[in-house]
């Protein structure tokens, strides 16, 4: 296959839908696995793009003005019961099982509620509904670079307890994640073990799960999977609608305010007022803090360096860009002029 001209990753939109669940449909492993349930995918995934609770990405290459996705990822944020019984013996197929409860209106995904307040206090659960590269692709290695890259870039920033890989599709895809840092879940035992006493054919075969913890992560901190559980408080307090607008400008999705406008749907004052509102919020932020200049010194020019300023700041700090409960951060006291991170 031939090198990508260039690759890249999003989330996924509505108009992706179709082609995604095609990935995991003809997928020759990973489709058979949901069976009848494939058709409660399309309209599973429409419905919670979305919610909060879910965390999307579509892998593409663009070769020729042609542009193919040609990887999936699709995690969500369940709650506590509905983690302990998919732990539960008999296991299940992950994927297959989430669209059967979203169709049966059963949804195990946090309200968004639910998960602002769980992600300021105790902690959340990640299981990740489908890792599905498509077939033909599973042979570039660097494939995975990319995918780890994005994994981690929409999974950072959020205080999490335990995350759930996909279900492997193969000896050399579970191997990949085991040493990412994943152990293996043994059900009779009810804890995470290694795994290098079971045969991973055998694994691959059946429903399988492979995840990590917060404590796990504590004790050893020596995978890049690890570096997800380290979790620091947000320090500015953003509103929903203004970390939406910074997500946007953050991803290059939209370079300018026309186009930032047109994608969320508001007029251009109400972007010129939100970035007011942002700037007030950060003021007290050391990293934005102004340089000084020259009288005479171009507006404009100081506002696109304080806009670089600050994206350059959610890059190492992207906690401030998830759900969150602004009444448990004034409750802590943490304000823009303390904005030293916590240990």
């Amino acid at each position: 296959m031939d090198s990508f001209v260039s690759s890249r990753w999003r989330p996924m939109q509505p108009k992706d839908v179709r082609e995604c669940v095609e990935i995991v449909a003809s997928h020759p492993v990973v489709g058979p696995r949901y069976g009848a349930a494939i058709a409660d995918l399309p309209k599973a995934w429409l419905r919670l793009l979305t919610s909060d609770a879910m965390l999307t990405g579509v892998f593409e290459e663009t070769e020729g003005g042609r542009i193919r996705p040609w990887c999936i990822g699709v995690s969500v944020i369940v709650t506590d019961d509905f983690l302990a019984e998919l732990k539960k013996p008999p296991l299940s197929w992950i994927g297959p099982e989430l669209a059967r409860r979203l169709a049966r209106d059963e949804s195990p995904l946090l309200s968004a509620r639910q998960l602002r307040e769980a992600n300021m206090a105790g902690g959340l659960n990640a299981v990740v509904w489908e890792g599905c590269i498509r077939a033909g692709y599973e042979d570039r290695p660097d494939l995975f670079h990319h995918i780890m890259g994005g994994f981690l870039d929409s999974h950072r920033g959020y205080l999490w307890k335990e995350i759930v890989a996909s279900n492997a599709e193969s000896v050399d895809r579970l191997e990949r994640t085991l040493y990412s840092g994943g152990r293996l879940w043994d059900p009779a035992a009810g804890r995470y073990v290694e795994a290098a006493e079971r045969d991973l054919q055998e694994v691959v075969r059946e429903p399988h799960i492979v995840g990590t913890t917060r404590d796990i992560a504590r004790v050893r901190q020596s995978n890049w999977v690890d570096a997800l559980f380290h979790y620091r408080p947000p320090q500015v307090g953003f509103s929903r609608a203004e970390q939406l607008l910074l997500l946007r400008a953050f991803r290059n999705e939209a370079g300018t305010d026309e186009e930032l406008a047109a994608a969320l749907k508001v007029s251009m004052p109400t972007v010129k007022k939100m970035w007011l509102s942002i700037y007030r919020r950060a003021a007290g932020l050391p990293e934005l803090a102004p340089d000084g200049g020259e009288p005479g010194h171009d507006p404009a020019r100081r506002g696109k360096e304080k806009r670089r300023r600050l994206l350059a700041y959610l890059r190492d700090h992207p906690e401030e860009l998830r759900p969150l409960s602004r009444k448990a951060i004034a409750t802590r006291g943490f304000t823009p002029s303390r904005s030293s991170t916590p240990p």
